[in-house]
């Protein structure tokens, strides 16, 4: 399954990654189409086998702060949003820790870990035992080997606490710490979205920093600090629509990935779900990984139709946008923008046949040329350059042949050269649906 690793449709950010049993769960915020503020009023749970990660099973709704089609609300205190979920197991049962917006957090419990989780109650703390106001703000939990179950969370400044295992809500008396990264003036302090994980002994934060589009890590020899800034793992700004991010790593069938999310609709309040492999090295480091279009794919196939919407690079103003539930295109599409899809393997081919370009689009009433480039949009060589009408349709372009594994760039720009070229530099030229080498 490619970026976005979802069904194209769903909108799951802030996704927590955990492998229970022979499934791997997605654990979510959940954003709407056309909303003008982040999250839902409800939580989605997805899950895969860890031997298919191209089958995903949404198993609905699994906790809510509103009444919902004749399901009650499960936080009697409060209606407002739930942002950024965490789900661990400890002993059998399965307890999730939500954040709610401006109000006290919940947890809940079930006995399976899709849920539906029923209400335990608020976090039990007194006021010198928690920060951010008893929000706990994008919580995240540790239960280590030893059975001691750890929290991380806040906005802004981190903070820490341990929770009582016979409840699991209860935070024990003294155990809070605050600055479990330690602060710092630069712009990889820490911001929100704390997720623990323990690797190989060493207990790692995951985290947002202050500024840019960026997942962080930090290290430490023990559950409650302090933790090293390590830097960054992935960064979903680079040459594509910046907003922030939330996520974390996690091991499926030995191989790692960071799971995080991108924006859509020319918003940073709709965001999917998407997942690169990562490496941890044997000194613990996680050196720095790409966005790319291919999620749990070691390639994708030029020969089959791909939908614009899982481009990874977008330069120029251009973005994802859905028109309906079965339609997503890139939209914003002008001179000088660049689309990007890492990677595609066009295997071998010994007798140098060339190959067919074709894009199916809707026109916006102005001629375009889409530079079809190799492996960078800046330098890349150019295979082909598709010469598209006014209309909607499907256009095509003769392209030299091409073997093994790249990253396919178009560049775009209108034809005209002229003193009146200066009126369609910044005009829409069309949006872009789907494409396809043929041979």
């Amino acid at each position: 399954m490619a970026n976005p690793y979802l069904p194209l449709w769903e909108y799951i950010p802030d996704g927590e990654p955990r492998v229970f049993g022979d499934r791997v769960y997605i654990y979510g915020s959940h954003d709407r189409i056309a909303q003008e503020g982040f999250c839902d009023f409800k939580l989605k749970v997805w899950s895969a086998p860890v031997s298919d990660l191209n089958n995903w099973q949404c198993h609905g709704v699994s906790f809510r702060t509103a009444d919902d089609h004749g399901h009650p609300a499960d936080t009697p205190w409060t209606s407002r949003e739930l942002f950024a979920p965490d789900v661990v197991e400890k002993d059998g049962k399965y307890y999730l820790y939500a954040y709610i917006v401006g109000s006290e957090g919940a947890v809940a419990v079930s006995d399976h870990p899709e849920g539906p989780f029923t209400l335990l109650g608020k976090y039990n703390y007194s006021d010198e035992d928690a920060g951010d106001n008893g929000i706990f703000n994008d919580a995240g939990v540790l239960v280590d080997d030893d059975g001691r179950v750890h929290i991380y969370y806040g906005f802004t400044e981190n903070h820490y606490g341990e929770i009582d295992p016979a409840d699991m809500r209860t935070i024990i008396p003294g155990s809070y710490r605050a600055d479990m990264i330690p602060r710092g003036e630069g712009d990889d302090d820490f911001f929100e979205a704390s997720s623990p994980r323990k690797i190989n002994g060493k207990y790692y934060l995951i985290y947002s920093p202050r500024k840019g589009s960026r997942l962080f890590y930090a290290i430490s020899d023990s559950p409650t600090g302090p933790f090293r800034r390590m830097g960054a793992i992935i960064d979903n700004g680079v040459d594509y629509p910046a907003g922030n991010d939330h996520g974390s790593v996690c091991c499926i069938n030995g191989q790692w990935y960071i799971f995080y999310h991108r924006m859509t609709n020319g918003s940073i309040m709709q965001r999917q779900g998407c997942v690169e492999r990562i490496e941890i090295l044997p000194d613990g480091t996680i050196p720095q990984v790409e966005m790319t279009s291919l999620g749990f794919e070691e390639s994708l196939s030029p020969y089959r139709i791909t939908p614009a919407e899982i481009a990874c690079v977008l330069k120029g103003g251009c973005f994802v946008t859905e028109k309906d539930i079965f339609t997503r295109v890139i939209t914003g599409i002008k001179t000088g923008s660049v689309i990007g899809y890492r990677y595609f393997d066009f295997g071998e081919d010994f007798s140098g046949s060339d190959l067919v370009f074709k894009a199916q689009l809707i026109g916006a009433g102005c001629p375009a040329e889409i530079h079809i480039l190799l492996d960078s949009y800046d330098d890349g060589e150019e295979i082909g350059v598709c010469r598209t009408g006014t209309g909607d349709g499907v256009y095509t372009a003769r392209c030299k042949s091409v073997t093994g594994r790249h990253a396919v760039y178009f560049r775009i720009n209108h034809p005209y050269t002229s003193w009146a070229a200066r009126y369609y530099d910044d005009r829409a030229l069309f949006e872009l649906k789907s494409f396809v080498f043929c041979k």
